[in-house]
């Protein structure tokens, strides 16, 4: 009987977990917009839930974490935890947020809200449910401000490749462009600079489309949240002091709250419904920030040329045509000689 191989289990054993763990990192890239939804499709289930008459002690530990990551599974946790006790939710949260960097940044406005709701004693389910399509909301603006980004940003990787195609085709074409940029002083001068120049333009182009991409969950945030408030029948200043409270222990960027002076001071004067004008105006500050983003995405395409001119074309001069032009000049003399 043949022995095996040794080793060949070894072999075996680790192969899938090669594979298992380059799964794992394509899943760690992260996606704002998933992130965001799934945290849209908790507090819907949350809504759900409640509307049917679960206790809100039980709610959390009945919504499911399969289709969520690994961080913000373990925040719901946290989060049903606390309620089963009889501890307060929205801290509890908070906690596990800043204890797990990776969970979703729309986990402080869900935990605003709950917190707002079961101070001023508001429906639940009600506020849940127009929270949820507040985060399906910005998850879709992410989406297509992705999609609006992807476009420039392939280009920049296509541009920053230049480089190192412009050194392949001169030795493809018989030029000596590696032993020049690794063998003549002139030459690793110009690998040094191009280097740098490539890593320049890197960190440029990720840093432009970063700012490019970055939006805010919590735009309009306060004034849901004083919707939310007022809708438990609470008085204006009560209402407004849970939702500036929350706002500073759970979102402190959110904001300072100039939006809502404008619109109670409208309803004031009018003698309009205050909870309808709240959420108009949070609506078109979703739209403001949904148009700004689209803006800067669509800007991004002509600011990538401030790095591709100052940066990757120096870098494309330094590794590609310095070492050709060396090489050429080097090897004429040489045959000169």
């Amino acid at each position: 009987m043949p022995r095996p191989r040794r080793g060949s289990s070894t072999r075996r054993s680790i192969r899938p977990l090669l594979f298992r763990s380059g799964v794992v990192r394509l899943r760690r890239r992260r996606d704002p917009a998933a992130e965001v939804d799934a945290i849209a499709a908790v507090t819907e289930r949350l809504a759900v839930l409640l509307a049917a008459g679960v206790p809100a002690a039980t709610a959390w530990s009945h919504v499911g974490a399969e289709s969520i990551a690994a961080p913000d599974a373990a925040v719901l946790a946290a989060a049903a935890v606390a309620a089963r006790n009889g501890d307060q939710v929205s801290p509890a949260i908070t906690e596990a947020v800043r204890v797990r960097p990776g969970a979703s940044t729309a986990w402080p406005v869900l935990a605003a809200a709950w917190g707002v709701a079961s101070e001023a004693g508001a429906p639940l389910a009600g506020s849940l449910r127009d929270l949820a399509a507040v985060l399906r909301d910005e998850a879709q603006l992410r989406r297509e401000v992705r999609a609006a980004l992807a476009g420039p940003a392939a280009s920049a990787r296509l541009v920053m490749a230049l480089p190192a195609i412009a050194v392949v085709f001169g030795a493809t074409l018989g030029f000596d462009t590696l032993g020049v940029l690794f063998g003549n002083p002139v030459g690793l001068v110009c690998l040094g600079l191009g280097l740098v120049c490539l890593w320049a333009g890197h960190r440029w182009n990720v840093t432009l489309a970063a700012r490019a991409g970055r939006s805010r969950v919590d735009a309009g945030l306060e004034l849901e949240l004083l919707a939310i408030a007022m809708s438990s029948g609470v008085s204006i200043d009560r209402a407004r002091a849970l939702a500036r409270s929350s706002i500073e222990q759970y979102v402190p960027h959110a904001g300072d709250g100039a939006e809502v002076d404008a619109v109670l001071g409208l309803a004031a004067r009018a003698g309009a419904p205050v909870a309808e004008l709240l959420r108009a105006e949070a609506f078109r500050l979703r739209r403001a920030a949904r148009s700004a983003g689209m803006e800067r995405a669509a800007a991004l395409g002509v600011r990538l040329m401030l790095p591709l001119g100052l940066c990757v074309l120096p870098a494309f001069v330094l590794l590609g045509v310095a070492p050709l032009m060396i090489s050429v000049i080097t090897g004429t003399l040489g045959g000169a000689v």
